[in-house]
Formats: C-alpha cells, sequence, structure tokens
C-alpha cells in the first residue's frame, strides 16, 4: 500500500537501494530476520523516507550500530479493541511503541456501540499525527443482537459508506451474529454482500461452531476466528482455510491451548492477537511482545512466532507494506537483544525513531471531542431496583478463570422476605444489566457465580457489547451506590463497600477511555483490582471478566438489560430455571 508516495520520493529510495545517494538511515551490524525464509541475515538496512530501501552494505546521513541486536519488524495486531485498554490513542500509543508494536488492526464495535460510526470517526481522526498506524475493521454488528439495548446502529448502508470513505478500513469487523449468517438472514448476508462487493475481507466470530454450520459460514466468506478455544476447534477451522488468531488478553487466555496447532502444522493461516489487555498488563507486562515471548517459552519456534505478529497479519490483512524489513516494505522496525525476551531496545516507526530505552519519542497529544462525553444516563436509581422477587431454583452465569465463555448453570438462592439474595458462602453474587445509553431505567437481574465476591459490589460501563452499566454485588445497596457514581464520572469502572467508593477509574470518552495519562489509568485499574481482592474476589481480571457478562453472542448464558440470553438457542430465558 504505497499511498501518497511521490516521484520524487520513489526516485530517492531507488538511489538509495541502488547504492548511488546515501540512505536517510542505516541500521548498521545487525542480524536482520526474514521473515520469507526464517534466516537471520548479517547484513546494514538502508532506510529512504519512510520505507526500507535495500538490505546490504550502505553509507548513510544517519547510521545506528545495531552490533549484537537482531533487526525486527514491527509488530501487528491483527484485532484487538483499544477501548479494553481504557486508553486513548495517544496514551495507547505512547505505551505500545516501546513494546515494538507499531500497527495496529482494531475492531471499535465499542465505540461504535455508543455513537455508531462518528465514534470511530472521531477516533481514527485522533490518531492521524501518532506515529503507530490505526487501521479498523468497520464494525458489523451494532447492535450485536437483540437481546441488548445499545446507543446507536449500523446498517448495510453505513458500513458500504464508510468502506468507501476511510481509507483506513480494511474490511468488515468479526461477524458475531453468526447463527444469523449460517441461517442466510438478510439482514446479516446483506452486511457480508456489501463487503465482498467492494472486494474487503470478513472477520468472524464463531465459538464453538462446528460441522455443517461452520461450513455454511465460511461459504459466507467470512475468513478468521479469534473465539478459538480448545486444539480441536482451531484444527477443524484451519483445516477448512479459516485464519486462526489466537488470542491472548488479560481475560481469555488461548495461547497455551492452541500453540499445539503451529507446533503441528506450522504457522500458517495463523496469527497472534491481544483482542483485550488491561491498562495496568499494557504498561508491565507488554503487548504483543508479550504474546511472542509466552508462545516461545511454551515451545514455540521463534521465528515462527515473530512471523504469526509481522507477516501473517499483514498478509491476512492486506497490508502489503507491513510485517517485513524487506526493500519496498514500510521501515517499522524493532532491535532486541535476543529472541526470547523480547524486548526492544529501539522502535523505529517508517522510518522515524518511535521509542527508545522502553520509552516513546515524539507522540503529540490527542483528544476526543466534547459530544464524545457525558453518554451516561440513568433514570432514578435505589437499591429497590436489585430485588427480585421469586423462590425456588435459578439460571446462573458461571465465569471461569481465562475464558470468556460462561456456564449456564442451575441453583437455588437464599431467599429473604419474598426476594432472592446473594450468597457469599455458595459464591453467588447478584448481577445486573442497567440501560445507559437512553435513560430508559430498564434493567436485568439474574446471579453469577465464580467471581469470589464476599461484600460489597463492582461496576462499569465497559459491558461488551451495547456497553450498558453492568455490575455484580452482594449488598443492593452497593450495586446502587456503584451504579450512580459511574453515572456522575460519565462511566468507567468502581469497586464500592458499605456505600463507600474504594476505587475507581473515571472514563467520560464514551464512557469507555479515559482522558489521563496511562500511568494513571494503569494505577487506577490496578486499585481497583486490589480492591476487588479485598472484597473477596478470586477471579483474575475481574473487571474484565465483568465486562463480558452481557456478551450476547458467546456461549453460554448471558446478561442484558432485557434479561438472560441463552447464547446456544440465541433467544432470552426466564430467570427462574
Amino acid at each position: 500500500m504505497g499511498e501518497g508516495v511521490t516521484r520524487g520520493e520513489l526516485r530517492h529510495r531507488l538511489a538509495v537501494a541502488r547504492g548511488d545517494e546515501p540512505a536517510d538511515l542505516v541500521l548498521s551490524g545487525g542480524r536482520v530476520l526474514s521473515v520469507f525464509t526464517g534466516e537471520l541475515l548479517e547484513t546494514d538496512v538502508a532506510v529512504a523516507g519512510d520505507r526500507v530501501a535495500g538490505l546490504g552494505r550502505y553509507r548513510g546521513r544517519e547510521v545506528v550500530d545495531c552490533r549484537d541486536l537482531i533487526v525486527l519488524p514491527g509488530f501487528v495486531d491483527g484485532h484487538m479493541h483499544i477501548e479494553s485498554t481504557k486508553l486513548m490513542v495517544d496514551e495507547f500509543a505512547r505505551v505500545a511503541l516501546p513494546w515494538g508494536t507499531t500497527t495496529v488492526v482494531l475492531d471499535p464495535h465499542e465505540i461504535a456501540n455508543v455513537f455508531g460510526l462518528d465514534g470511530v470517526r472521531a477516533l481514527l481522526a485522533a490518531s492521524e499525527a501518532v506515529p503507530l498506524d490505526y487501521y479498523v475493521m468497520v464494525s458489523s454488528c451494532v447492535p450485536a443482537s437483540p437481546f441488548e439495548t445499545g446507543g446507536a446502529e449500523v446498517g448495510p448502508a453505513d458500513i458500504a459508506r464508510f468502506l468507501e470513505e476511510e481509507p483506513r478500513a480494511l474490511g468488515l469487523a468479526e461477524m458475531m451474529n453468526f447463527p444469523a449468517v449460517v441461517a442466510g438472514e438478510d439482514d446479516a448476508l446483506t452486511k457480508v454482500e456489501v463487503a465482498h462487493r467492494m472486494g474487503r475481507h470478513v472477520d468472524g466470530h464463531a465459538p464453538g461452531l462446528s460441522g455443517m454450520s461452520l461450513n455454511a459460514y465460511l461459504a459466507a466468506g467470512v475468513r478468521s476466528d479469534h473465539e478459538c478455544t480448545t486444539l480441536e476447534e482451531a484444527t477443524e477451522k484451519r483445516r477448512r482455510g479459516m485464519w486462526i488468531m489466537i488470542r491472548e488478553g488479560s481475560a481469555a487466555k488461548n495461547l497455551e491451548e492452541l500453540l499445539p496447532l503451529v507446533l503441528e502444522h506450522g504457522p500458517t493461516n495463523t496469527l497472534l492477537c491481544t483482542d483485550d489487555v488491561e491498562p495496568d498488563d499494557l504498561l508491565e507486562k507488554g503487548h504483543l511482545s508479550r504474546v511472542i515471548r509466552k508462545a516461545v517459552d511454551l515451545g514455540g519456534d521463534p521465528v515462527d512466532a515473530v512471523t504469526m505478529a509481522t507477516l501473517n497479519v499483514a498478509r491476512y490483512h492486506g497490508l502489503d507494506d507491513h510485517g517485513a524489513v524487506a526493500p519496498g516494505y514500510l521501515a517499522d522496525i524493532v532491535t532486541v537483544p535476543d529472541m526470547k525476551g523480547f524486548r526492544p531496545l529501539q522502535v523505529w516507526k517508517r522510518g522515524r525513531l518511535a521509542a527508545t530505552s522502553g520509552r516513546a519519542v515524539g507522540v503529540p497529544a490527542a483528544g476526543a471531542p466534547l459530544w464524545m462525553r457525558d453518554s451516561v444516563r440513568l433514570g432514578p436509581l435505589t437499591a429497590s431496583a436489585f430485588h427480585i422477587s421469586g423462590d425456588g431454583a435459578v439460571r446462573i452465569i458461571g465465569v471461569e478463570a481465562g475464558q470468556v465463555v460462561t456456564r449456564a448453570l442451575v441453583g437455588r438462592p437464599s431467599v429473604r422476605d419474598g426476594g432472592y439474595e446473594a450468597d457469599p458462602e455458595r459464591g453467588l453474587a447478584k448481577a445486573a444489566v442497567i440501560e445507559r445509553h437512553r435513560g430508559t431505567g430498564r434493567i436485568g437481574l439474574g446471579f453469577v457465580s465464580g467471581f469470589g465476591l464476599r461484600r460489597g459490589a463492582l461496576a462499569s460501563t465497559h459491558a461488551h457489547d451495547a456497553h450498558n452499566l453492568v455490575a455484580v454485588g452482594m449488598s443492593d445497596q452497593d450495586m446502587a451506590v456503584a451504579a450512580r457514581r459511574l453515572a456522575e464520572m460519565g462511566g468507567g469502572q468502581i469497586a464500592v463497600e458499605g456505600g463507600r467508593v474504594l476505587a475507581e477509574l473515571p472514563c467520560p470518552i464514551g464512557g469507555l477511555l479515559s482522558d489521563r495519562p496511562a500511568e494513571e489509568v494503569g494505577q487506577a485499574a490496578r486499585r481497583l483490582e486490589l480492591a476487588a481482592g479485598d472484597l473477596g474476589v478470586t477471579l483474575p481480571s475481574p473487571f474484565m471478566a465483568l465486562s463480558f457478562l452481557a456478551l450476547s453472542v458467546i456461549p453460554e448464558l448471558r446478561l442484558t438489560d432485557r434479561g438472560l440470553v441463552d447464547t446456544v438457542n440465541f433467544r432470552l430465558v426466564p430467570l427462574q430455571a
């Protein structure tokens, strides 16, 4: 994708490649990984403008000594949600660049579910001067299902217009309503047809899909999946031509289970992605560098690990000039001491130094327009809103560590004064999802197990995919206090006990993104996790797990503002079992 190159720039690049002119930058003396052959080449890298001009022995206006270093392509995340990091585009870049990430492909359906594609346009506009390439897949399921209330709708005409007008829109984002695709329903097929007519690819989202239903999904032209949780599932999908995105985020961790697919069959049609990462994890552990390192620690070949985070991602998404250190490719370059730790020493983005010694260089501030604030609108809310009348057995959402999927359980909560109660001794917490876009006051109520919560309440306006307000708690009063405080601060995440706020992370931009520096956001996220632990929570990344409780397109049982959703049979079900 050599967009914007002038004839003069091209002449300069060719003159540098031939050795007739000095390069703008030469990385000298390192070993360059060829992701095409898996070899480490002892060669210089010559850069002209924003491109690699050649490999060989070159003179340059600037020469950087890379002896004892390995030169890698910049890392490319093929599927992620920036909203999960809570960071605006400038702050995310400031944290991700020192870890070697130079390009991301966003599925921005979080912000799209709040503001529609105008929200996506605003994020892309804010990122224009940021030295990290932001691409998007246009949101395909806004709302994700008919079982929730979102803040916007995106139809086929909107998708077509966005793909036509936005040069950084690559294709159609994850088709989460896979039952509609398999069944051949008009709305889903129209969106897929729009993408194909415009020559774009379609990301998938099909947890557990198998057999003839999988055949139908693939026959519609869907090309990838990041929801595989078992080796058997990933193997079947890859055998049928699907690109497998191996996900390793803060809550959903599938690398260990799926890496044997690569060990046995190689890295073809396979790439690494983060999907959803908490800000403190990003700051402390890294971005794609962390996933690459873990793949190697688990026995993966280092070259394969890097290839799955560079060239394979670029090829899948049609980013023909990304993903390699080779002539004509973008000069997105990372130097590391070894192929084990993958801790970058220096990072160049389009030929300019973007990070050195763990710090980003030259990332300008970016902001969001005022209309993206004050998006949390609740009706009057008291503790009585969380009272659940009834007796007998109920359906319970079973949450498991390291998984996005839940289990549909049945249990019998304690009952007092004609209403169900949370029960810390049996690990049962109340759960609520409150519509927050239009102030309707609609609330879905249920029970969840697996958090370990014993006191207080946790709440968040990060609630995939409609991003209503989700809460779990042992106290109706604390759940009400948490929800009202989130509305006051424009959204975010919070922990409450005894009517007192223990920790909070304000996200006033759409109720999803912070306007604070990354370090402050990371510290706030860490305080939230510590507060959750003080309340008895044993589940890792509890706020990420909380955000998935309302995800009505992932098995087996979810809760939205409209009630409990059986996501296996795709229907609303009553609380009583």
